[in-house]
């Protein structure tokens, strides 16, 4: 099922425990502050909607509300002078939630090193630590029209039976 630009509905009665559902799902918005909440906001919803809310993905969701967070903040604090929106998609697939923020400005981000005297510039290594922490893998890749996509894969942990 592959669904752009909205939330999905409610999955059919069995699908939280079955979550065999696979799926993308792509947002826009604009490169404001007040984007980084509704991104939140609105990949909480979609993975809540795809049966992701309960205690054995709970950290799995906070990883990925803290990496939307960080990203989008990033896009709007780096890319907004050459990209006034920025895309926000989640991909579902067999074991694994790839979540993912697109802009249009050219720059490839590096994770800065610890610099403890910086008040800021640590959210890719946060991005990272998450990841890498899940058991996941990051990156950055460049889009067609010379932007580029910030990328965190985190495994999807098997549903609990009992």
């Amino acid at each position: 099922m592959h669904v752009r630009g909205e939330v999905p509905p409610e999955p059919g009665p069995g699908a939280p425990d079955a979550l065999g559902l696979e799926g993308v799902w792509r947002f826009a918005v604009p490169a404001v502050d007040a984007s980084v909440p509704q991104a939140r906001h609105a990949v909480r919803d979609l993975l809540a909607a795809q049966g992701l809310q309960r205690g054995e993905y709970e950290e799995l969701v906070q990883g990925l509300l803290l990496i939307v967070s960080e990203l989008v903040t990033n896009a709007v604090r780096h890319a907004a002078l050459l990209s006034p929106q920025v895309v926000v998609e989640i991909v579902i697939g067999s074991g694994w939630v790839r979540l993912s923020v697109e802009d249009s400005h050219p720059y490839r981000p590096k994770a800065l090193q610890n610099d403890f005297g910086r008040t800021g510039g640590r959210g890719l290594l946060l991005v990272k630590a998450v990841t890498v922490e899940a058991g996941g893998v990051c990156d950055v890749d460049r889009t067609a029209g010379g932007g580029k996509v910030v990328w965190a894969s985190l495994p999807l942990p098997a549903p609990r039976r009992g």
